[in-house]
């Protein structure tokens, strides 16, 4: 929890009006939750609505819901050129790469790669991936003291190749909607490339904008 605005105001001698302004804008970032009678408090991706922060992809009908995972491959290894460019490493640089399909319902809807820088991530395995039970970036958070403030992301639509199409049991050349997302920590910093393939017969890309 932060301190009130009164202890804010005082601290930074600053109006009342002003820390509430400032504190609305964070709110507006999602980098603190105001939880009413309790107080202010720093945002954490172990929270429900934080799962789909980043998460798009929601159902037709139904109400939405996280996805089972089922993890590929888990790797450290060194950062090809373009990989190293999106991260701001120096290529070869170590990073940890992971894919895997993620099913809704227990039908797989989302083929993932990602790259996480492997001096930030050092220690994460497959083993400890499996076993975490909340969000992945509840993870990141919690165990590597790493929290994603933002992302910037790509769309476009692909035909499934045969890769995508046996891990999704679809037809190769099937429409998939892809996506190239890019995510930041403190100080602008990557910290993620994620790299996905959608099946979008029952789930539509939802986003808001303002």
């Amino acid at each position: 929890m932060i301190p009130s605005e009164v202890e804010l105001a005082n601290r930074f001698k600053v109006s009342q009006g002003t820390v509430r302004k400032a504190i609305d804008e964070l709110a507006a970032e999602n980098l603190v939750m105001r939880k009413q009678g309790k107080g202010t408090f720093v945002a954490t991706h172990h929270e429900a609505r934080a799962h789909f922060r980043f998460l798009k992809l929601l159902p037709d009908e139904g109400v939405p819901h996280y996805p089972e995972s089922k993890f590929i491959e888990v790797k450290r290894m060194r950062a090809p050129a373009d990989v190293a460019r999106l991260l701001d490493l120096k290529s070869g640089d170590a990073v940890i790469f992971i894919k895997r399909v993620q099913s809704f319902d227990s039908v797989p809807t989302i083929v993932e790669e990602m790259w996480l820088p492997g001096v930030t991530f050092k220690g994460l395995t497959a083993e400890r991936l499996v076993e975490y039970k909340g969000p992945m970036y509840g993870l990141f958070e919690s165990e590597f003291g790493t929290r994603m403030i933002r992302a910037t992301e790509k769309i476009r639509a692909v035909c499934a190749d045969a890769g995508a199409a046996a891990l999704l049991h679809i037809a190769q050349g099937t429409p998939l909607l892809a996506s190239e997302r890019v995510s930041f920590t403190y100080g602008d910093k990557p910290v993620e490339l994620r790299r996905g393939q959608y099946l979008t017969e029952r789930h539509h890309y939802h986003n808001e904008l303002n």
